[in-house]
């Protein structure tokens, strides 16, 4: 039997007991690691959070935080080979890694440079002038932002294991609030390893960064006003950990991200031919094949002309028909496996009813060609394109299969587009391709409200732009309803949100005096 993956809890390397819950290597189907938290006291991990890693962040300044990110995400970057092999027995290409370890890696050095330049030189932030209150000026008041006493208690996803961690770990730093990670079971050991490679490091005060492997029962018992909590995963989880007393009665901040329907509209300019269809069809291959499809920001949703539905589906099947699928390193592969066996009959079944709502014009849910691997053994599936016969069926607007699936949707003119865009009822991303401004604008204003972020891909933007999928750490991730209502990055919004905000009121000696 595999060894029982390690936590670093109360200032140790520390495994769980019992027989642990088994992780396979999703191209062969080897044991991997066994993940269990059964014997670790998880109000130890709380309380030494609070009791070490707090008061040590506390202490420092803003540029001292920012250092000391730099520092921890420099001892990653040191250490990424490791985690790219690793990542390749979760299925990910090369290409996918580099989405996830240097997209982390990048993301908190970004928050690094953020915080050295846009932060004070000390602990307070002042965010306000004085704020006169009194006719004669003597008194008003000002705002200050200043460190919570809890700890931030971040949940991630499977998908982005360095990633989902940096970018939640990076602005509770910058915030002075001690981490505990709670990774994902089937790719926990490679945040473990991220998460060693920067405790050894020695960038970061005792206390400041702890991880558990596994379950987290009777954790959320210890949660309280002082605490924030990152959920990024299901919203049938989200609304679970949203429900819980640590939340709804002692009111612990909860942000969530949860998957959701994204969908990219192709405007009526983009006829074959013009470069903006091309980009169409590349960006929405490319949103179905990075990571196997595993992506919360990816295309689901393909909205169309209805008169380019057999134009679109034919480009599309043609470049997805380019793609070698197989184990991660194999010559020709451009797409490994899904994370797991598990995972992957989840998303065929899940294929299988969005096609209900019309017929597969790419793929086969049972079948697909595997190169230097055992399709049999390995986590493996085509990608698949479905054609929506009824754009009104609910399928295609309610049900994700969170793999290499993608739906085929036509639209009659840009009202029922953005009709069809807020059926999804909430989204991370979504994204106009078109050079027609008109269409463009009224796209964006019928649809923002049901957006958190919106990309416009044209001719124009193409050479610089980062893509559909890609968040950005100086811009807002997240999305309402069904994308989890919450918000993370957007810069130093993302600081400030770790910061507790109180109301001074008193003379201007009294006021000039804060932040000094």
């Amino acid at each position: 039997m595999s060894e029982i993956l390690e936590s670093y809890a109360g200032g140790r390397w520390v495994a769980g007991t019992g027989e642990g819950r088994e992780v396979r290597d999703a191209v062969t189907g080897e044991t991997v690691t066994r993940v269990s938290s059964e014997g670790i006291d998880l109000g130890g991990v709380v309380a030494h959070a609070k009791a070490k890693g707090g008061p040590s962040l506390r202490a420092m300044t803003f540029p001292e935080r920012a250092a000391a990110l730099k520092a921890a995400a420099g001892a990653v970057q040191a250490g990424k080979d490791r985690l790219y092999e690793l990542s390749a027995r979760s299925g990910c290409t090369a290409r996918d890694s580099a989405v996830d370890v240097d997209g982390g890696i990048g993301t908190a050095m970004v928050y690094s440079s953020l915080g050295r330049k846009g932060l004070p030189d000390g602990t307070v932030i002042v965010e306000d002038d004085f704020i006169q209150l009194g006719k004669e000026g003597v008194f008003g008041g000002r705002h200050v932002l200043t460190s919570p006493h809890g700890i931030s208690l971040q949940i991630n996803a499977f998908n982005f294991p360095v990633w989902g961690m940096l970018e939640k770990l990076a602005p509770a730093l910058l915030a002075g609030v001690p981490t505990i990670v709670k990774p994902a079971t089937p790719t926990a050991h490679i945040a473990v390893e991220a998460v060693r490679m920067m405790i050894e490091s020695g960038a970061l005060p005792e206390g400041a960064l702890q991880i558990v492997a596994g379950s987290i029962p009777g954790l959320f018992d210890e949660l309280g006003g002082q605490d924030h909590i990152g959920f990024t995963g299901s919203a049938d989880t989200a609304a679970m950990l949203r429900g819980d007393a640590a939340v709804t009665r002692r009111s612990a901040h909860f942000n969530a991200e949860a998957d959701s329907l994204n969908a990219s509209v192709l405007g009526p300019d983009a006829v074959p031919g013009e470069p903006e269809f091309d980009l169409f069809v590349k960006a929405l291959v490319t949103e179905m094949t990075v990571k196997a499809g595993q992506k919360c920001t990816a295309i689901r949703r393909a909205l169309v002309p209805a008169g380019q539905m057999d134009a679109v589906a034919e480009a599309v099947a043609a470049r997805l028909g380019g793609i070698g699928i197989g184990a991660p390193g194999a010559e020709g592969v451009r797409m490994g496996a899904l994370v797991g066996t598990s995972q992957r009959d989840d998303v065929r079944a899940a294929a299988q009813r969005i096609a209900q709502a019309g017929q597969i014009v790419f793929g086969d849910l049972e079948t697909v060609d595997v190169i230097g691997a055992d399709a049999d053994k390995g986590a493996f599936m085509s990608p698949v394109l479905v054609r929506v016969d009824d754009a009104d069926r609910a399928e295609p607007h309610e049900v994700e299969a969170f793999g290499p699936v993608s739906s085929l949707i036509g639209y009659r003119d840009v009202d029922h587009a953005v009709e069809l865009l807020a059926r999804g009822e909430g989204s991370l991303a979504g994204s106009v391709v078109s050079a027609d401004s008109d269409f463009v604008t009224d796209v964006i204003a019928g649809a923002a409200p049901f957006h958190g972020r919106i990309l416009v891909l044209d001719r124009d933007s193409a050479p610089e732009s980062t893509g559909h999928g890609t968040p950005m750490p100086q811009l807002v991730h997240g999305g309402p309803g069904r994308a989890g209502g919450g918000q993370e990055e957007g810069g130093l919004r993302a600081v400030h949100a770790h910061l507790q905000r109180t109301a001074i009121q008193g003379s201007p000696a009294v006021l000039d005096r804060l932040g000094a």
